[in-house]
C-alpha cells in the first residue's frame, strides 16, 4: 500500500473526517471510530509520514509517536483521572494490523473498569532452538 492508498494518509491530509485530539509537526493522534474505542477516550497516535508498521518506520517518526503518546497518557491522567493506560500496536501483515499506518493506542484505564489488553493466549509457532543467536547476529550486522 503506498501512502496515497492510506486512510490514515488521507485524514492526515484533510481529507475525511476524524476528530484530532492533537496534530504536531511530525505526529498526530486522533480518536478511533466509536464502534472501535477500547475504553473512553481511546487515542490513536500515528506519524505524519507514511509507514506501515515499527519495522520500516524512520527514527524520527517513532520518536515523535512515543512522545506524542507519553503526552497524550499525561493529559488523560490529568484531566480524566486515568492513573494508567495501555499502549497497544500491531505492525505487519501476521500481526492483526487492521490499517498499514503505523499507529499505537493509546488507552485510559481506571482501577475495575473491566477491559483487560493483555493477551490471553500464546503463540504456538514453532521456532529453531538457534533463534536468539540469529537474533543477535541480526542486530548486529
Amino acid at each position: 500500500m503506498t501512502a496515497s492508498e492510506c486512510v490514515f494518509c488521507a485524514l492526515l491530509a484533510g481529507d475525511g473526517e476524524t476528530t484530532w485530539v492533537a496534530r504536531r509537526r511530525h505526529a498526530s493522534a486522533f480518536l478511533p471510530l466509536p464502534a472501535g474505542r477500547l475504553s473512553p477516550a481511546h487515542t490513536l497516535v500515528v506519524p505524519n509520514d507514511h509507514a506501515v508498521g515499527i519495522q520500516d518506520a524512520s527514527a524520527p517518526s517513532l520518536q515523535a509517536v512515543i512522545l506524542l503518546a507519553q503526552e497524550i497518557a499525561r493529559a488523560m491522567a490529568t484531566s480524566l483521572g486515568a492513573r494508567g493506560v495501555n499502549i497497544l500496536n500491531a505492525s505487519g501483515p501476521d500481526s492483526d494490523q487492521s490499517v498499514p499506518h503505523l499507529h499505537l493506542h493509546v488507552v485510559p484505564r481506571w482501577a475495575g473498569d473491566g477491559l483487560d489488553t493483555w493477551p490471553s493466549g500464546v503463540s504456538d509457532h514453532p521456532v529453531d532452538g538457534g533463534w536468539l543467536a540469529d537474533v543477535r547476529a541480526a542486530l548486529n550486522p
